[in-house]
């Protein structure tokens, strides 16, 4: 193997977003006693859409999402909330009566260590593969967690209120995925069961940090072997002068169709795109490791399309686990969240095939 190959596989593009809890309080965290904001309180219901969003088709749909309520929720969710803590509860039950107020079948996923809150919105064919929009909402201890991942969590809840208006042909599943943090516990509990129980998975969108925007030249970084192992990527990137203003979509060549459509309605809302399509084998491989950083993998594993969508973590943005500064809310973009999770809606209702 070439050694800029080896190189690039051995620290292979490094955009999912998340480090165990030890790796990341050996990096330096700020204690448990340093200054973070505080919780604020936490809304459980919102005003739903109007009757009419996107009864015309998934980019109406998408058009309904408010950077207002992202914004609003994101302010909820970001204080440190390390499992069993009291707001890493409160933010589980933020999701729980969320759901349930949007018309979601809730349920409580207690798999022994952890919980997972999945909320379930019936299509007309209960035979269809399902389609899941998820975030995990745990982190560590002293760190505020804005980007990583309240900026997820506030997109699940805008995902989960917009597409709570249409209807589907395939069942439409929302979740927050706990214990990501420990090793992506939750979510690999979740997809384990499903597997088991043979359920069938059309494509799982996870959101892993979609709040951190930099438009400045050079505000973006790349692992050494980038070009090599993914050059169309890389010349992308470094023809517009290395800035940090995309997003990320890394999937497996099984969600292509869905990774199509996000793409489409990226562009739609002015969104750059940067997409990472693996085939089966690389989304196996330990070589590719780090692609397999977040709540995405354990679908992967399990045999389920999925998609990463993620800002590239400390790739652009240095307060990842706080290492260089406090990560909080307003150190991100929500507009930037607005146009992330607008695509994410067109996509997703393209794939539950929306009945207009």
């Amino acid at each position: 193997m070439h050694p800029a190959v080896r190189l690039a596989l051995a620290a292979l593009v490094a955009l999912p977003a998340c480090h165990s809890q030890t790796a990341a309080l050996e990096a330096g965290l700020p204690d448990a006693g340093a200054d973070v904001p505080a919780a604020v309180d936490v809304p459980a219901v919102v005003d739903a859409p109007p009757a009419n969003c996107g009864t015309s088709g998934p980019a109406a749909l998408a058009a309904c999402v408010r950077e207002a309520d992202l914004a609003r929720d994101l302010a909820a969710v970001a204080s440190p909330r390390p499992p069993a803590s009291a707001h890493h509860d409160e933010v589980r039950e933020l999701c729980a009566t969320r759901f349930a107020a949007l018309g979601y079948a809730v349920e409580r996923h207690d798999y022994g260590t952890g919980v997972n809150v999945v909320g379930v919105r019936a299509g007309s064919d209960a035979t269809a593969p399902r389609v899941l929009v998820s975030a995990h909402y745990d982190h560590i201890d002293g760190c505020p967690g804005a980007d990583d991942n309240g900026s997820g969590v506030a997109g699940v809840l805008e995902a989960a209120r917009v597409l709570a208006t249409g209807r589907y042909e395939r069942t439409l599943v929302v979740a927050c995925w706990d214990e990501e943090e420990r090793g992506l516990v939750g979510s690999q509990a979740y997809a384990r069961r499903a597997r088991a129980n043979g359920e069938a998975i059309a494509a799982a969108y996870v959101f892993e940090m979609i709040g951190y925007r930099a438009t400045a030249p050079d505000t973006q970084r790349l692992p050494p072997g980038l070009n090599i192992v993914f050059p169309r990527q890389a010349a992308q990137i470094r023809e517009n002068g290395n800035r940090g203003d995309f997003i990320a979509l890394v999937g497996d060549e099984s969600a292509r169709a869905s990774l199509t459509a996000m793409e489409r309605a990226a562009a739609a809302v002015g969104l750059p795109t940067v997409t990472i399509a693996l085939s089966a084998s690389q989304t196996a491989s330990p070589l590719y490791g780090d692609l397999q950083r977040s709540d995405h993998a354990p679908f992967w594993a399990a045999g389920y399309p999925a998609i990463q969508i993620t800002d590239t973590a400390e790739f652009r943005n240095a307060r990842y686990h706080c290492r260089g500064g406090p990560d909080t809310a307003d150190t991100l973009d929500p507009a930037f969240m607005r146009q992330v999770v607008s695509a994410t809606v067109g996509s997703a209702a393209e794939t539950l095939r929306l009945v207009p």
